[in-house]
């Protein structure tokens, strides 16, 4: 065992003041909620739809600072990894779904970035799994292949920063000088833009790759219904440190009769594919959009993993960090203060949740999250009926392949069994999803197998090296992020509802209390929108009835708890804004985000839900479409970077209608005050509405602001006039409602 003190720190962070201002928050809460118990009855329906609304908002509040309250960092120490006796081999799995929506020149990067980090080429092997069996991906990796061998040696030789050549090339950071270095650099851009060209000429016409017997294997097929195609187009033979790392392309099989399980199922596949090729007893999962930072970066890992006990280190999470954000974040993608905050928080718990990518896993958790596999004869049940896998497995779950001395491995020979393994209906009658490998029941498949990691009373750990470790590319404009968002809280609550929720994890496993409430407040954080769309609602209502919600400003309660509540709230959510080197206007947009998501995804993912545990449909994962082209230095100009984009989505209909019924009620209060229209009779026969409703109007309308320009904007930043129709119609039901209510 080496000596963790040399390869990483752990570092508790300390922060008084915050937990103060937290806890001070916390207690106007229930101040407030004790406020409304004590006046609930002589008020009307408002007040107890405000109480129900705080409660819940309070609930929240206690889960976040219990989350929150002890966060630790780690601190790696990567010049002391030469004390390592034997450096590990590490099998690098890639995925991605749709070559048109996920560009092909955007795999090569991600790919080229992989096989070019500052670890021994020989004990490296990048897996990229094809979802779409697109023979346009095959012929860019195969072409990129070919650029690897002068790439890779290039980055290292001069020590390269950025070694994904998109970005190297477009925002070159100086890494060395001198004539020789210049050279050589011009012949690389020179080759990479050749690459793209023929990348380019591929994806326009497929005569490029079609006369050639290599994809022979994609005719006649389709991205769900083709066979198994496996191409080894890297082999570091001899294990060669100073060679090119291995790279291997996988199509698995797919059939309209067999469930191909989405992200999840690729990951088992490529985890089969792996285990029986090469075996490394460390995995990487990456997306295809997220390129190597640090080259540096599987280093850093192998500090924490081989630096700590294994239960206190079962996986290293980097954060998910985006470079093609427009200035300020206007989509509120950026997850910075998600990484800095709780997840920091997390990670003094038993660590941070598994966020799906750019997470180095050791294999035998992937094959242990079953307490029974060990046990005579439960192997071949849960693994399959592969030999080869069967024997891998062994190994890895006895520690032979990592403790005993380096192998020569040859990829050719275990190319049929990675056939097999790689077949449609493999996993029947097996445990892969259900006990061993990524598990299946929700599209949020990384917090899912998290959950069971942690329920065996393992912890993970959360590192955020300087600089980071991967950069990847964050869904811009309106639609994308939404439907993003709809995606992860429909994953959410399904893990919420199934057996592995952590509520049930927490009393019959080792997931310890805080730990469960720690998911507990990540996965109903879109049960919020119920609750948060009533308090949008309740000014509008309120001035529309003549009625109130709020106390009026003669009531000491609105100085001793709402005003302090808020500007507490939002002081500290700039503040931690402002930590993580983000800007006031970031803070602002991420509210508008949170707005527009409560009135849009996080309703329409919890409806997603509801039609599936009825029955009436079932959830479909939606991929994200994604394209280098979308930095902020392209396309567009500058005065429409971080507009807002509409279109006929149903997303945006119930956005749209509280736009509308604010604006219906600010209007009707302004025609009250100048005399033209008299007020309705008070609904709860005291007074009517006041300042405060009138201001909770504008706030709504401040963070629907997006909303309220799409009303009288064109082309694409305008809502579509069959949308403003459906709101309206909304609106009309809303209507007799509320009359109905007085």
């Amino acid at each position: 065992m080496f000596n963790s003190s040399a390869l990483y720190q752990k570092l508790s962070i300390k922060k008084p003041i915050q937990t103060s201002l937290e806890l001070l928050i916390l207690i106007l809460a229930i101040s407030l909620l004790l406020y409304r118990l004590l006046h609930l009855k002589s008020h009307g329906l408002l007040w107890l739809l405000a109480f129900f609304s705080e409660l819940c908002f309070t609930f929240d509040w206690f889960l976040y600072i219990l989350l929150n309250w002890s966060p630790v960092d780690y601190k790696t120490y990567p010049q002391h990894f030469k004390q390592v006796p034997e450096v590990p081999p590490v099998d690098v799995l890639v995925t991605t779904a749709d070559w048109k929506l996920e560009p092909s020149i955007m795999v090569v990067n991600t790919v080229l970035s992989l096989l070019a980090v500052d670890y021994p080429a020989g004990k490296l092997s990048c897996y990229v799994s094809d979802d779409g069996g697109s023979p346009v991906l095959l012929y860019a990796l195969v072409e990129a292949s070919n650029f690897a061998k002068i790439w890779v040696p290039f980055c290292k030789k001069y020590h390269v920063q950025v070694r994904a050549p998109f970005r190297y090339f477009s925002s070159k950071s100086p890494s060395a000088d001198g004539h020789e270095f210049r050279q050589e650099e011009k012949r690389m851009k020179d080759e990479y833009e050749r690459l793209c060209e023929r990348i380019e000429a591929a994806e326009e016409n497929p005569m490029v790759y079609e006369t050639s017997k290599y994809y022979e294997a994609f005719k006649n097929t389709d991205k769900k219904n083709h066979p198994t195609i496996i191409k080894i187009l890297l082999e570091n033979k001899g294990n060669d440190s100073n060679g090119i790392s291995n790279l291997v392309y996988v199509a698995r099989e797919k059939r309209p009769n067999q469930p191909h399980y989405y992200k999840a199922g690729a990951l088992n596949v490529l985890t089969r594919v792996s285990g029986v090729m090469t075996n490394a007893p460390f995995i990487v999962n990456i997306d295809c959009d997220m390129y190597v930072n640090n080259p540096n970066v599987v280093v850093e890992a192998m500090c924490i993993l081989l630096g700590a006990e294994e239960q206190e280190s079962i996986f290293v999470q980097f954060p998910q960090i985006f470079y093609n954000l427009p200035k300020d974040d206007p989509f509120g993608c950026q997850l910075i203060t998600l990484f800095q905050t709780l997840l920091r928080g997390m990670a003094g718990i038993q660590g941070p949740l598994f966020g799906g990518c750019n997470c180095f896993h050791r294999r035998k958790t992937i094959y242990t999250l079953n307490s029974s596999q060990n046990k005579t004869g439960k192997i071949e049940e849960n693994f399959g009926e592969s030999e080869e896998l069967t024997k891998s497995a062994n190994e890895i779950l006895r520690g032979v392949q990592f403790n005993g001395p380096p192998q020569t491995i040859n990829l050719s020979t275990s190319i049929q069994s990675a056939y097999q393994v790689a077949s449609a209906d493999y996993e029947n009658n097996t445990a892969w999803g259900l006990k061993v490998g990524w598990l299946y029941g929700s599209m949020t498949e990384d917090i899912l197998t998290g959950i069971k990691i942690h329920s065996k009373g393992w912890k993970s750990v959360l590192l955020q090296p300087n600089p980071p470790a991967f950069l990847g590319l964050a869904p811009t404009g309106g639609p994308d992020a939404l439907t993003q968002r709809k995606r992860w809280v429909t994953g959410s609550l399904e893990i919420l509802v199934c057996k592995t929720s952590p509520l049930l994890a927490f009393f019959l496993t080792r997931l310890t209390l805080r730990q469960c409430l720690a998911y507990t407040y990540f996965l109903t954080r879109s049960l919020y929108a119920i609750p948060e769309l009533v308090y949008v609602i309740l000014p509008a209502y309120a001035i529309l009835t003549n009625s109130h919600f709020l106390p009026s400003v003669q009531d000491t309660a609105l100085l001793a708890t709402f005003v302090p509540i808020f500007i507490l709230y939002h002081s500290l959510s700039v503040c931690v804004y402002l930590q993580c080197g983000l800007s006031v206007r970031a803070w602002w947009n991420n509210v508008k985000m949170e707005m527009i998501s409560t009135t849009s995804s996080y309703v329409f993912g919890i409806l997603s839900l509801v039609l599936k545990l009825f029955g009436i449909s079932e959830a479909v994962f939606e991929v994200t479409p994604k394209g280098q082209s979308n930095n902020v230095d392209d396309k567009e100009d500058d005065r429409n970077v971080g507009k807002f984009v509409f279109n006929e989505s149903p997303l945006f209909i119930i956005g749209t209608a509280v736009v509308l019924l604010h604006l219906m009620a600010l209007a009707s209060s302004l025609l009250v005050t100048v005399g033209i229209l008299q007020p309705p009779s008070s609904s709860d026969g005291r007074r009517g509405s006041g300042i405060g409703e009138i201001l909770g109007c504008v706030w709504v309308l401040m963070a629907l602001s997006p909303f309220l320009r799409g009303l009288f904007a064109k082309g694409k930043y305008g809502i579509p006039f069959p949308t403003i129709c459906k709101s309206a119609s909304l609106i009309l039901l809303f209507v007799p409602f509320y009359k109905w209510l007085l």
